[in-house]
């Protein structure tokens, strides 16, 4: 009977244990996705110089609804919303369906 091949890399033993289904697969593209968002929202912010609220005044919203859209686990981005955001930073939306 043939052993498994031992392995030190701990994200090939979570990929493992984890992320085998294509539903499982699903999730984490999806959450890689959001949390990519969210980053993006918080150095654009960030490198503008402003505050969360500051954010918020200009686009119509709350602080609360930017504080959310920062935070990695937050999966409600609206493209509505995305591009407020974009437009008072002086940016545009891009999206693309990528394999």
């Amino acid at each position: 009977m043939g052993r498994k091949k031992a392995t030190g890399d701990a994200l090939k033993i979570l990929d493992d244990m984890f992320f085998q289904s294509e539903e499982a697969r699903r999730e984490l593209r999806a959450a890689r996705t959001s949390a990519q968002v969210s980053r993006q929202i918080y150095a654009l912010r960030v490198d503008a110089g402003l505050t969360q609220m500051e954010l918020a005044k200009r686009i119509g919203t709350s602080h609360s609804v930017i504080s959310r859209l920062e935070d990695d686990d937050y999966e409600g981005h609206s493209l509505n919303l995305l591009r407020r955001i974009a437009e008072a930073l002086d940016r545009t939306v891009e999206i693309r369906f990528v394999p």
